[in-house]
Parts: C-alpha cells; structure tokens; sequence
C-alpha cells in the first residue's frame, strides 16, 4: 500500500507514533490548519477547532475526515458529500464524562448553596442520544424522575417517554441540555424557553454554546437555580459578563476524561485505517496509563445528599475548573489544551 499523507490537530491525545508506521504525519494546532497545510493530504484527524468548509478544503486532496469529538457542527457535511470525502465523528465517546460532570456540577452548587435535592425531583434532559442517556441512567440510578426531550428521537422511536419542551420545562427542578448544534437547535434557549422555565430551576448547559441565547440567559439567572455553563458561545472569546454571573463556568471541558479522549482517538484512528485499508490498526486502542486510570465503579444506591456530594467531589472536584477559568477567562484555549484529563465514574 502506497503511503499516505495525514494532518492531525497536535492536541490529539495518545495520537502521536500510532500512524507513522503507515503513514506520513503533520501535527499542527487545530485552529491553525490551513488550505497549505493539507494541499496533498489524504486526510484530515481534528476536533472542533478545525473548520472543515469549502475554504479549507477546496483545491486539496482530502478524502477522509476524522474527528476525535462528538460534535459535528463544524464541519460542512453538503461540501464533504458533493465532494466525496467521508466523514467520521466519535459517536458517544465522552457520554460518561459529561455525565459525571453534570452530577458533580448538580451536588456541587447545591451543596455551596444549602439546597437540598429530593428522589421526587425531576431532572429534564433535553436531548436523550448518547450523552442523555447517561445521564439518564445516572438520575434513575440516584433515585430522581426523569422527563425525557428529544423530537427526532419521538418521531422515530414514537411519543411514548418523551414530553414537549414546555412541559419539561415547566416541570423540572434541573434542566440540562445535551442536544447537538444544529438549525433547530441554534438559539433554542431564547427568552421564550427561559419564560417558560420553572422559577428556581437548575440550568445546566454542557451542548454547544450556540443552542443558548446568552442575553436571554443573563436576563433570567435572577429567576433561575444555580446556573451551569460549560459551553459558550464565541469560544474562546467567552463573556466574561456571563461567567461572572453563573455559579460553574468551565472551559469546555464536560466531556474531558481520560476514558473520552481514549475512545476519541481510537474511533478516529480506526475510521482512518478502515477507509484506506490500514489493517493493523482496524482494533486500535490506545495502551493508556495503566489501572490507576480505569473507571471508578460507584453504588450512589440508598445514599443521602452529603454522602453523594462527598462521593462526586473527591473523583471530580468541579470547583477547581471553575477557578481556573474564573480566574483569567483568555486563557480558556490553554486550559483546554492543558487540561489534566480526569478519571471517569461509572455506576455498577
């Protein structure tokens, strides 16, 4: 086999040494790569800060792109299949990290301000793929009710088990977003959602940033519970107006655990050594660090709220994010890209 040419976002991680047997390897920053850089590149390994249109990829030879995220909002899907590049995304590889940055998020702020958390309380999950549904399981594992939101899902599988947004929102004590980015969700969260909000709920946002509508936010954190921003919008150059007004504010990293970025890479390795007949990497899987790093097994079953705020704290102790960012928000790029990928918790 002919040796082909690979750019990848230099922030990848696990990713270095794994294709050079194979392949020729240009690492460069993610929101540097350039038309220049991938003229002759066979493929494209990135994360979300790589733009992947028309003005990156005319004129290049590109015909695969792998990204090492859930997300897919920046990557132009009508451009990549008008002209024949394939595009693969890591489907659910950082669902258990997002979902124990919520719960650590959910006990945290309650525990700073004296709210107690009821099993007759109702989380309501706007958007129920594979993120949603940790999350879920995570709630129902605890004890709490569950409204479930997801209109491409209802329409699918039937309304049984899904609610209207309003009634949701209407109705929970918690409200967390987990929906992609995408034309029917840009600017969902407007005025109109947070009137219709439940007064005291808890808002928690680990999506994408453009699914909220900030000033329509910042106008309702009076009426609203504890507030949990992790995604933004004009990342990194974030509102600091906003961050000094919510009681989390994180650098987009909810789904950052050492397990996430294990999966990442490995689903974006395998998809590249698929589409071009790389046979000894069909199965990669990163070796990773070793047992200290494998997922903590938790039973939340039967405890009360200090008990599983205590449990949750000492595996992710959320507030130091919170700090970091707090404390200089241009530095949410650094933060990223230096961020000390934490353990993972599991129930079971």
């Amino acid at each position: 086999m002919d040796r082909i040419k690979i750019v990848a976002d230099r922030n990848i991680p696990f990713l270095k040494g794994v294709f050079e047997p194979y392949a020729d390897v240009d690492y460069v920053d993610g929101r540097e790569i350039s038309s220049k850089d991938i003229k002759d590149a066979d493929a494209l390994v990135i994360r979300t800060r790589t733009k992947c249109n028309a003005s990156l990829l005319d004129g290049t030879s590109v015909s695969m792109i792998a990204t090492a995220t859930i997300g897919t909002d920046h990557i132009d899907f009508g451009y990549c299949a008008a002209h024949g590049i394939e595009v693969h995304n890591a489907q659910g590889c950082n669902a258990g990290g997002v979902m124990q940055y919520v719960f650590s998020a959910l006990y945290g702020t309650a525990s700073r301000k004296s709210l107690k958390l009821s099993h007759d309380d109702v989380i309501g999950i706007v958007g129920v793929g594979n993120v949603g549904r940790r999350v879920e399981q995570m709630a129902r594992h605890i004890g709490f009710k569950v409204l479930r939101c997801d209109p491409p899902r209802a329409e699918r599988e039937g309304q049984e088990g899904f609610c209207s947004l309003e009634y949701l929102l209407m109705n929970s004590r918690v409200v967390t977003l987990h929906t992609p980015l995408d034309e029917t969700t840009r600017g969902m969260a407007d005025e109109n959602f947070f009137n219709m909000i439940r007064p005291g709920a808890f808002f928690i946002n680990t999506s994408r940033g453009e699914v909220v509508v900030e000033d329509a936010l910042m106008d309702a954190i009076p009426k609203l519970g504890p507030v949990i921003i992790d995604t933004w919008n004009n990342e990194p150059d974030i509102n600091t107006e906003l961050v000094d007004m919510v009681d989390i504010a994180t650098p987009h990293i909810a789904g950052y655990s050492y397990q996430g970025k294990l999966n990442g890479t490995a689903s974006s390795v395998q998809a590249v050594a698929r589409h071009f007949g790389i046979e000894p990497l069909y199965g990669f899987v990163p070796a990773g660090d070793g047992p200290d790093m494998q997922p903590v097994h938790l039973d939340l079953k039967g405890m009360n709220q200090g008990e599983i705020t205590s449990v949750l704290q000492y595996n992710y102790p959320i507030f130091t994010d919170d700090f970091m960012l707090r404390m200089d928000p241009s530095s949410f790029e650094r933060l990223r890209s230096e961020y000390r990928y934490r353990r993972e918790i599991c129930i079971g």
